[in-house]
């Protein structure tokens, strides 16, 4: 993964691969949590270990290989965390309830062909709400890097 804006970086962090399997988030949230806590930044942690189970969950879902990568990485103002899974389709984020009020009933969620139960698609929009910046990188020959910005 290029560095953005090499002459920001303070401390490399996390660099891990991680079994794409269902305990996977929770053992990246206690990784996660530990690092921010080396760092002093505990009053992150609620909102970098959501984001950090978000994006790893829906790294899993839509990966065909075996292992997801995370890093973790501080910053001259912020910490980033980067989750890279083999699937080439970009995540597209779901329109809220605050953004189709009106247009669609209630149960519009429960057509997700994905989601058999509608409670699915969420995750997105709660990364972006709760971090500075994200954004998805393609990699080559294949996968992509989504990721978060959350300021200190």
């Amino acid at each position: 993964m290029e560095c953005e804006r090499a002459d920001v970086m303070v401390d490399a962090g996390l660099d891990m691969r991680v079994r794409a399997e269902r305990t996977a988030p929770g053992r990246v949230r206690m990784l996660v949590e530990a690092r921010l806590f080396s760092w002093g930044l505990a009053a992150l942690r609620d909102d970098v270990t959501l984001i950090a189970s978000e994006l790893v969950t829906n790294a899993i879902r839509h990966t065909s290989g075996r292992e997801i990568r995370v890093r973790l990485t501080r910053e001259a103002r912020s910490v980033r965390l980067a989750v890279w899974d083999s699937s080439d389709v970009l995540p597209m984020r779901k329109r809220t309830a605050e953004t189709i009020a009106g247009d669609v009933g209630p149960d519009a969620a429960a057509l997700e062909p994905e989601i058999e139960d509608g409670s699915g698609g969420r995750g997105l929009p709660i990364v972006d709400l709760l971090s500075s910046e994200c954004g998805v990188n393609a990699t080559k020959p294949t996968g992509k890097w989504v990721w978060a910005r959350v300021g200190m």
